[in-house]
This record gives C-alpha cells, sequence and structure tokens, in this order.
C-alpha cells in the first residue's frame, strides 16, 4: 500500500513539473517580444534616452554628462537587483535536486535578498555621502526618490533576514510565513507612486518618462503575482504545489523585467 501510495505521489510530482515547465516556457515566450523591443531601444542610445540635446555651452555639455553618468548608475542598479532576482528564482526551482548534493544551498537565495538590499542601501545614490557630498540627512528629507530607494532597501533587508532565518529552521514562527508576501505587495504598491528623476530633461523627456512608467508598471504587477504567490503556497491545500513553482518562476519574470530595464 505504501508503494502505491509512494508511485502515485511520484507520478503527481512529475506531472506538476510538467506543467510548471510548460508555464515558465510560455510566459518566457509572451515575454519575449518585450524584452527584445527593450533591449533595441537600450542598443539606440540617443533616441529615447532625452539626452540627445544640443551642446550651446559648456553647461550643457556638463549637465549632459552628468546625466548620463545617472542614467548608467540607475540601469545597472536594476541590473544587478534583476540578476540576483531572477538567481533567487533560479534556486528556489532547483532546490531538491540542488539540496542533494549542496545542503547549505537553501540559504543562498534568501542571501540573493539580503545582498541587493545592502547593496541598494549603500550604492544607490551616490550623491549622497560617502561617495558625494550630500549628507543622508538632506537626501531623505528633501528627495522623495532618494528616500523610497532606502525603503526598498531596508524591506529587502528584512525580507531576506527573515527568510534565512526560516531556511535555518531558526523562525518557525506562522506569521513569518507572511512576512514576503507582505513585503512582497508593499513594495509593488510603492512602485505606482514611486518618484522616479531619470528622462525628466531632454526633448523627448515625456516618451522616456511614460516608458519609465510602464516599466515600473510591469515591475509592479509582477511583484503583486509574487505576492500572491508566495502567500498561497504558504497555506496547506491541493494547489499549494502548484503556487509553490509559481511563486520562483515569476521571481525569474522579475529578475528578467530588472535586466533589460532602460531609461
Amino acid at each position: 500500500m505504501r508503494r502505491v501510495t509512494g508511485n502515485v505521489r511520484r507520478i503527481l510530482r512529475q506531472s506538476l513539473a510538467a506543467k510548471t515547465a510548460i508555464l515558465s516556457f510560455t510566459i518566457f515566450f509572451l515575454l519575449a517580444p518585450l524584452l527584445a523591443l527593450r533591449a533595441e531601444d537600450g542598443a539606440m542610445p540617443g533616441m529615447h534616452d532625452g539626452m540627445a540635446m544640443p551642446m550651446d555651452s559648456p553647461n550643457d555639455a556638463v549637465i549632459q554628462a552628468a546625466q548620463q553618468a545617472w542614467k548608467r548608475e540607475s540601469e545597472f542598479n536594476h541590473h544587478l537587483a534583476g540578476l540576483l532576482v531572477l538567481a533567487a528564482g533560479l534556486l528556489i526551482l532547483a532546490d531538491r535536486s540542488v539540496r542533494q548534493r549542496w545542503s547549505v544551498a537553501r540559504h543562498v537565495w534568501p542571501i540573493c535578498f539580503l545582498a541587493s538590499g545592502i547593496f541598494l542601501l549603500i550604492f544607490s545614490d551616490t550623491e549622497l555621502w560617502p561617495f558625494g557630498s550630500q549628507s543622508w540627512y538632506f537626501g531623505l528629507t528633501h528627495n522623495a526618490e532618494v528616500l523610497q530607494h532606502k525603503v526598498f532597501a531596508v524591506l529587502l533587508l528584512g525580507l531576506g533576514l527573515v527568510e534565512l532565518q526560516r531556511e535555518r529552521g531558526v523562525l518557525k514562527a506562522r506569521w513569518s510565513g507572511w512576512v514576503f508576501p507582505a513585503v512582497a505587495a508593499a513594495g509593488s504598491l510603492m512602485l505606482f507612486f514611486h518618484n522616479h528623476q531619470g528622462g525628466m530633461h531632454g526633448p523627448d523627456h515625456m516618451q522616456v518618462m511614460q516608458r519609465i512608467q510602464s516599466e515600473h508598471f510591469s515591475f509592479a504587477v509582477t511583484g503583486f503575482g509574487i505576492a500572491l504567490s508566495k502567500g498561497l503556497s504558504e497555506k496547506p491545500s491541493a494547489w499549494q504545489p502548484f503556487f509553490e513553482r509559481l511563486f520562483p518562476t515569476l521571481l525569474i519574470v522579475l529578475g528578467a523585467l530588472l535586466m533589460v530595464y532602460v531609461e
């Protein structure tokens, strides 16, 4: 009887894995045209970045150089965060096979979020000390974008720390399973009100801002999907295994969107 039950469970797991794989490929095929379009935009500087303005004076050249540096910094921050999120999603999907070879692998995906939070806290907004002359107090109280970046960093750090303690078996309280969904939902909601200064200058700044807002909207929608699927994966039900696979799949989608972010 136990052998029959074990065989049934094995077949169900294989069926679920097949369905998850099909779902993942479907999402990526649907996403491919958007990724290609954004990559094409990024390959043609000056057409959409809002910075192809005539240099009528040395001041114009200085301003344009500063804007280009800010653009590169912002894009790099998004791309690095995307790489870490994508890696976390892949590690969660490969969790069972990886754990058999490397027992501490379950600790790595929360560390991806911790690393992203640490980087965003320290290296974003380099106009702040110690990279720039502006104080943290002035930046946090006079620049809404800086404040939002640091709030995102704190959310990532809290999320990564809680999930790391859960994976280590130290934190077993029922409420801890709802930290990730709550943080993901809060971060996604913040994206709808994200005050982004990139692309605010230049002859086609309206188009640039529209694209930036569209990209952040896609981040937010995917983030809400992550929050919902993660929450449902914590609740025992017949659909729980499906949501346990859907959650990391959406993390991979979010990581891909961040990695092709263009201003």
